[in-house]
């Protein structure tokens, strides 16, 4: 899990400019705004004909979670929050009718689509006189995400898979600013689209972080052919609803009339003093790290993901004391499962993930059944949605389980010895006190190890119970 070859890259490398964002700074920074006495957000979108409910107002809700919006007093149940008016979301769509930033936009992956709006957001905010100018002074001035941390801090979240994903939105950034650079350099200052301003990786991280922490992807205008594709869309006062798996408002979005409104509604009755809560998605602790710059602690969805290796399982089989093991030279037979499985053949996708909703993913659970049997006929009566499922029970009999958990049981030992510290000493050190990136970043480890000491315990349990059947049968 934990690597200490990564070449690591930060975004705090760079000198800082007014657009700068920061989480080295402490956790309270996040509460401190583009400007230090921006215009009343609530004002503005009522005088631009939205709707805000007179018990919603803005609040500053705890160190941790910066400003959100909270009810002063008992909200029932089915009450309107927030309605906004069809002009007043920030799309992207608008990019389309400006060549040089619809340019741009093109040279930027699908999967960092927050750049692609947050190079409007950045036209908007060098624009004098924008009419999201009193949205936009609200943002904060500093986001919580993991590229702004200090180099040593994006080591500190020893999780290989992140510190990819981290490196590689970095070195994007990087790359990013002299391609605007250089369609800007020979830019006359009334065709610049950012009114002459230098745009960095600094400027231009700023404005993906505040993009992918606040956008929501929502219905856009129909297209020729009558479809509406989900845009992506930044939704001032909305985007201040912190996240909940439990959330006691929702999102209502008018389709069928010509006026396009969002509303936020109350899911539940909400209480005086209360935050309202939105449910951000069913995502993991990478996504909302990485998006979002927060970990949900205990978070049902996040995963740990593993590279499938033959060696990796035959060593954990040993450990677990299970006896001939041949993950890495499987029979013929068992190829032809694997690829089906897409974990062989010529193109495999070797990503598998244990935790989450399924506990082990089951491309994994079906392709141990099938090593750990030698019993062609017996595996090819089940199929392959059987295998794949925790619910079956012992499709290819008790013993196989058994042999199946202990290898994944000791596969997560293995794993929690790749990371460099335990729980224990993460907690240690959080009490200690450390700087907010610090922080997260430890949370964020103490998280994936939790995954994976949890999904042990899961595993312990069905082979006791397994074991317990086992013992039962040999007796009768």
């Amino acid at each position: 899990m934990a690597t200490s070859k990564t070449v690591m890259c930060s975004l705090t490398q760079l000198r800082p400019l007014t657009c700068a964002a920061s989480a080295s700074a402490s956790a309270s920074a996040s509460a401190s705004r583009l400007v230090p006495h921006p215009p009343d957000l609530i004002k503005w979108v009522t005088r631009e004909g939205g709707f805000v409910h007179r018990s919603v107002r803005i609040s500053q809700l705890d160190s941790s979670n910066g400003l959100g919006l909270v009810a002063k007093e008992e909200i029932p149940r089915g009450s309107d929050l927030i309605v906004l008016p069809h002009h007043l979301p920030l799309r992207l769509t608008s990019l389309e009718h400006d060549p040089l930033l619809h340019h741009l936009a093109s040279h930027v992956p699908e999967e960092l689509w927050a750049m692609k709006l947050g190079l409007k957001l950045l036209q908007e905010r060098a624009k004098v006189g924008s009419f999201w100018w009193p949205y936009i002074a609200n943002l904060p001035e500093t986001y919580t995400l993991p590229i702004f941390f200090p180099g040593d801090d994006i080591k500190n979240l020893h999780y290989a898979p992140l510190l990819h994903q981290v490196n590689k939105r970095c070195r994007f950034l990087l790359d990013f600013e002299q391609q605007v650079k250089c369609a800007l350099a020979s830019l006359a200052p009334d065709k610049h689209p950012f009114g002459g301003q230098e745009v960095d990786a600094s400027s231009l991280g700023w404005a993906m972080s505040a993009v992918s922490s606040r956008a929501f992807r929502l219905y856009g205008e129909k297209d020729p052919n009558g479809i509406r594709a989900d845009i992506p869309m930044m939704l001032p006062l909305i985007d201040m609803c912190n996240h909940s798996f439990n959330p006691n408002a929702r999102i209502v979005q008018e389709q069928d009339t010509s006026s396009m409104k969002m509303q936020v509604v109350a899911e539940t009755s909400i209480k005086e003093d209360d935050p309202l809560l939105l449910c951000y998605g069913c995502l993991s602790n990478d996504l909302f790290l990485l998006d979002y710059g927060f970990v949900m602690d205990s978070n049902p969805y996040d995963s740990v993901e593993f590279k499938y290796d033959g060696a990796l399982l035959d060593a954990a089989s040993m450990a677990a004391g299970v006896s001939s093991p041949n993950f890495s030279t499987p029979a013929p037979w068992q190829e032809l499962i694997l690829s089906q499985l897409n974990l062989g053949g010529e193109t495999p996708d070797l990503k598998v993930s244990l935790g989450g909703q399924e506990t082990v993913e089951g491309r994994l659970l079906a392709a141990l059944r099938v090593l750990l049997s030698s019993n062609m006929e017996t595996v090819q009566q089940y199929d392959l949605s059987t295998l794949q499922s925790l619910d079956a029970e012992a499709p290819l009999g008790v013993a196989n389980d058994i042999a199946v958990f202990r290898t994944l049981i000791a596969l997560c030992v293995i794993a929690l010895g790749h990371f460099p510290t335990k729980i224990m000493d993460d907690e240690s050190l959080l009490k200690q006190g450390v700087s907010g990136s610090t922080e997260l970043a430890i949370q964020y480890r103490i998280q994936k190890k939790s995954v994976i000491i949890d999904v042990m315990k899961i595993l312990s349990r069905r082979v006791k119970l397994l074991s317990s059947k086992e013992t039962a049968t040999a007796e009768v």
